[in-house]
């Protein structure tokens, strides 16, 4: 079963949505092992005009959706809440910044180039929830060239060849290409997870609307 995961990293409830669908992914492991599933991470960007500087959340958030701050507060402690149930520690919050993730995209472009690793892995599913997590828990800006750098390094990747992609326009154009296939297909909010490019799951739902959804796609597509 084919599962596209179209998703920012600058996107909170991307971190919930990948949570819950790996909490159903493991349920259906156990319970119905004959279900084989593979994830592709998808690329979109929330701020795709967003400049290197990046922008306070708060007034991001208040520009692009004339939220006020106790509404974002009371967002952000709906989306922690949520986030604690899958596993993900959010200690963001309200405060620091937002960031263009073009360059996010163009490594996991590159990892999904990896294959998987020693342990049968997806390098890319790996450096996914790395980024979420070194953006959401950390608070690091992963625009950074020096953020990405650490986190290749951590990985055990080249980084050598991280730092080559970077530092030219490798992989923007095939980021590009895909992020419009998905607008053409009117994904305009993620997460969007699409399975086997028919059936579409929208936003951070809870593992359970994952897991029955992926058991009634699979008994279809046995007849």
């Amino acid at each position: 079963m084919k599962i596209d995961f179209v998703s920012d990293v600058a996107c909170p409830w991307c971190a919930v949505g990948l949570g819950a669908l790996e909490q159903a992914l493991a349920h259906l492991a156990l319970t119905n092992p004959s279900i084989k599933t593979e994830i592709h991470f998808q690329p979109f960007q929330l701020n795709p005009d967003m400049p290197p500087e990046g922008q306070d959340i708060g007034e991001h958030l208040s520009q692009k959706y004339g939220s006020t701050a106790a509404q974002q507060e009371q967002t952000y402690a709906m989306i922690r809440a949520r986030g604690a149930e899958v596993g993900f520690d959010f200690r963001l919050g309200g405060r620091g910044r937002t960031w263009n993730t073009l360059d996010c995209h163009r490594l996991l472009h590159w990892a999904s180039e990896l294959g998987n690793d020693k342990d049968d892995v997806s390098i890319q599913h790996k450096m996914k929830k790395e980024m979420l997590k070194s953006y959401f828990t950390d608070g690091k800006n992963p625009a950074a060239r020096t953020t990405l750098l650490d986190l290749v390094t951590r990985m055990g990747l080249d980084a050598t060849r991280a730092a080559a992609i970077l530092d030219s326009d490798e992989y923007t154009a095939e980021v590009r290409a895909r992020q419009r296939f998905y607008h053409s297909q009117e994904i305009h909010s993620v997460p969007a997870v699409i399975i086997n490019d028919r059936h579409l799951i929208s936003g951070g739902q809870p593992a359970a609307v994952f897991e029955n959804a992926l058991r009634q796609i699979a008994s279809q597509a046995r007849g």
